[in-house]
This record gives C-alpha cells, sequence and structure tokens, in this order.
C-alpha cells in the first residue's frame, strides 16, 4: 500500500478537484478504481483506455471535458507528450499505477503513486489503493469485483464475507472465487461489459456510479439489461473455447490455443486456463489479420516472454511477473511459441 501521508495527499487532491477527468485501464481493476474514487466526491467523468502506452489520441477529451485535474489509473505507460501537453494547459496529474516503471524518467510535474515503490512496496492491484483512499464501507463489493479480477484476495474480502456471506465463498484463492461466486460473476460480468460497443460502455458506467448494492448488478432490470445479455452472449462463446482449449491441450508444460473472430477475450481465456492448469505455462493467441495479440499466465513468464520476444523487431510485451500482453506479426507466431516451449 502507498504510505498514509500519499493516502492524504491523494484524497485531498481529489476533494479539491472541480472537475475531474479520469482516464483508467479497460479492465475490472482500471474501471473499479475509476467507480471508487468517482463515487467518492461524486462528480467527473471517466474514459477506458483500450491502447498502451496512453498516447495523444485521447488527449481530445481533455479540451471536450475542460477538466482542473486529471487521474490516470492502471496504465502502466503514458508519453511524455502527453504530460507535457497537460502542463501546457496548466492541468494538474495524478497517476496512480503498480505496474513497473522508470519512476525517475515520470516528469517533475506529475503525482505518481505506486504501491511497489511507496509504503511496504508490494504490489497489489490499483482498486485496492483507491479503496484505501475513499474509505467507503458501501462500495467495498466494487473493490473486491476489482481485486479478485486481478488475481488478489486483499485482507477486506473477509469483511466483505461476513457482510455478503451468500455472494462469497470463504477461499483465499482469487480466481476460485472469481468463477465461482455470485461477486465473481458480477466482476465477470463487467469485464465483459468494457468490451462492449461504446454506447452500451458508457451505459453500464453509468449504472454502476449510481448503483447501490450488488444485489443490484445481479438482478436483471431495464437499466442494466444490456449488460447482462451482453454477458450471456460472450459467455457461451468463452465456455466454447474453454472447451476446445481442453480439448486440445497435449498435456505438456505450455498450453497453446489460438482462435480468431470479432471478440477479443484472450486474457479472460488465458485466466480460466491458468486456473485449471495452475502448474503450466499459458499461451492465448487472437489472430486478426496480419497481426497476433498474446496473452500469457505462469510462473516467470514475463521473464520468458521478455527474452523471446527480443528476436521479433515489431513485436511488443509488457506486463506483470505472472500474467503477460503481447503483440506480433502472425507469421512470427510458431516461431515464438516453439522458442517459448524451450523455456517451459
Amino acid at each position: 500500500m502507498i504510505t498514509i501521508q500519499e493516502v492524504g495527499e491523494v484524497r485531498e487532491l481529489l476533494q479539491n478537484a472541480a472537475k475531474p477527468l479520469f482516464y483508467f485501464d479497460n479492465d475490472q481493476d482500471g474501471l473499479s478504481s475509476y467507480l471508487l474514487l468517482r463515487r467518492m466526491i461524486g462528480r467527473g467523468n471517466g474514459i477506458p483506455v483500450k491502447t498502451s502506452p496512453l498516447d495523444m489520441s485521447y488527449y481530445r477529451r481533455v479540451g471536450e471535458f475542460n477538466p482542473d485535474i486529471v487521474f490516470i489509473l492502471d496504465q502502466p505507460t503514458v508519453l511524455n507528450e502527453f504530460f507535457e501537453k497537460l502542463e501546457e494547459d496548466g492541468i494538474k496529474v495524478v497517476w496512480i499505477d503498480h505496474h513497473e516503471n522508470d519512476v525517475e524518467a515520470i516528469p517533475n510535474n506529475v503525482h505518481y503513486y505506486n504501491p511497489l515503490y511507496s509504503g511496504e512496496k508490494e504490489n497489489i492491484p490499483v482498486t485496492a489503493v483507491c479503496y484505501e483512499i475513499s474509505r467507503r464501507k458501501e462500495d467495498l463489493w466494487i473493490a473486491v469485483v476489482g481485486t479478485i479480477a486481478d488475481k488478489f484476495v486483499m485482507p477486506f474480502y473477509e469483511e466483505f464475507v461476513k457482510k455478503y456471506p451468500d455472494l462469497s465463498l470463504e477461499s483465499e484463492d482469487a480466481f476460485e472465487i472469481f468463477y465461482n461466486s455470485s461477486i465473481g460473476r458480477i466482476s465477470r460480468m463487467v469485464g465483459v461489459g468494457l468490451k462492449d460497443r461504446t454506447t452500451n460502455v458508457i451505459k453500464m458506467i453509468k449504472f454502476l456510479i449510481d448503483t447501490k448494492t450488488p444485489y443490484e448488478a445481479l438482478e436483471e432490470t431495464s437499466t442494466n439489461h444490456t449488460m447482462h445479455k451482453r454477458f450471456a452472449e460472450i459467455d457461451t462463446k468463452f465456455k466454447k473455447y474453454i472447451g476446445k482449449a481442453k480439448e486440445e491441450f497435449d498435456g505438456g508444460p505450455l498450453l497453446v490455443f489460438r482462435y480468431s473472430g470479432e471478440t477479443s477475450m484472450s486474457a479472460d481465456i488465458a485466466n480460466k486456463l491458468s486456473y485449471l492448469y495452475p502448474d503450466k505455462t499459458i499461451l492465448v493467441a487472437f489472430i486478426r489479420g496480419v497481426r497476433v495479440n498474446l496473452s500469457l499466465r505462469g510462473d516467470g513468464v514475463r521473464d520468458k516472454a521478455t527474452s523471446v520476444i527480443k528476436e521479433f523487431s515489431m513485436a511488443t510485451c509488457g506486463g506483470h511477473e505472472k500474467a503477460v500482453g503481447a503483440q506480433l506479426d502472425v507469421d512470427e507466431l510458431d516461431k515464438f511459441i516453439s522458442n517459448l516451449k524451450l523455456l517451459c
């Protein structure tokens, strides 16, 4: 966790913000972080960031909303040009993250907070940091939604179990909670909802800003019908892909699953396969045109992937120790898999 002093600094910046603008990573941790801070002060606009790094293509929203401060949540990389433009326009910026970073390279005008480099120097989700900032017990369920999706069972989960025993599981395995409980269903539903059309994503976020209890999210109504419908559609495809991956798996140390289509759900598929096969290295490849998006999971997978990816000049790779995203040309995929297999 970040220090008590840092928590106080962010809280003060947040409470004094007249028109905050939030950029958050396009997953449950990012969205939950935004919801916690937005619900705390009751104002501000949120923008899901679907690409990395956060670049100038997103800056037009600054002109649209005219904020006095920008919060960047759970975004691993931001172009310096983005920060330079914010400074030029006289806009404060707060960046809360939990990815490894070159902290000395971060511009001086950025208020940067990362539990990896502060306090107990631990890797915890940004949601957990934002819950410590907001301290709203009524938003405990949102904090759980964001943290279990990032494979963390935080100490406050015990409080959630006591408050909502019917929605939870008494477990120390985040993915067991994620896949087998009602609060996990909400988290999975939110993750799917973020991959919907922009109109529906906005509708879901507005619904969650006003939702008072997790029961409102679980019960399908006219206000959240689109979210439930989308989840049902995608979950059917998801289960089909998982079944196919299990059928194709040869039992070796590296499980590889390739697929294509209109909807990318590589991270979700990789997470479920890592839950089913915790002692394996998982590689899920979503093929679209001439490029391939990869999601990798497993012990030490970042070091393995980083080592292999160096051979491909147009490839990118980044993430956490046990969870990595990468991208490369489709004609390089077979060689990447062969080289990775040698390290597994």
